[in-house]
């Protein structure tokens, strides 16, 4: 009888060991708008080696473009080298509060479902378009319902529409037109 509970004990234990573990992987690539992953809303650039203990922060400082004020970037890098997100701090801000992400990672999952992976039917089947911004090389799309946007390279679009920076409506991007980019805008 002791063996059989010992037994028991002993595989409700795993189940548990298991279930926190996938627990803590859903919270660590969870998106929502208050967070990215383990990236909070007003973290202050100071704070993200302590953040990313587990992974790599790379420093990045853009200070040798002529006509363009000096700015830093840094990119998260998860052990064995997979590119996660890359932040940029607000430039005005004294503390280098984060106030952009750009989602590098397809594990990222917004709280509808939709990462890296999705279409831009899927996209538009889950969340409100509300304004589509051509760009030169990609068109990014805002949405109601989340301070994400989300880019689509022209590349995606019909022969029409990929040159320039002509208007383009929600109806002329093909639902099989892969994302990009995910980005979130603080």
């Amino acid at each position: 009888m002791r063996l059989q509970s010992r037994k028991i004990l002993a595989t409700t234990s795993i189940f548990l060991l298991l279930t926190a573990c996938s627990l803590f992987e859903d919270a660590k690539f969870k998106v929502t708008n208050e967070q990215v992953g383990l990236l909070p809303k007003d973290t202050p650039a100071a704070e993200l080696e302590k953040l990313f203990a587990e992974d790599s922060v790379v420093e990045d400082v853009y200070d040798d473009i002529p006509n363009v004020t000096a700015y830093t970037k840094y990119k998260i890098f998860e052990k064995g080298g997979e590119l996660l997100l890359t932040l940029t701090p607000d430039k005005e801000d004294s503390l280098k509060v984060i106030n952009h992400v750009r989602i590098e990672d397809p594990r990222y999952t917004s709280e509808a479902g939709i990462s890296l992976e999705s279409t831009f039917g899927e996209l538009q089947d889950t969340y409100t378009i509300k304004k589509i911004s051509p760009t030169l090389n990609n068109i990014v799309v805002f949405v109601e319902e989340s301070e994400l946007y989300f880019s689509i390279d022209k590349e995606e679009l019909p022969e029409n529409l990929r040159f320039g920076v002509q208007k383009v409506e929600a109806v002329q991007i093909p639902e099989d037109a892969k994302l990009k980019y995910i980005m979130m805008g603080w």
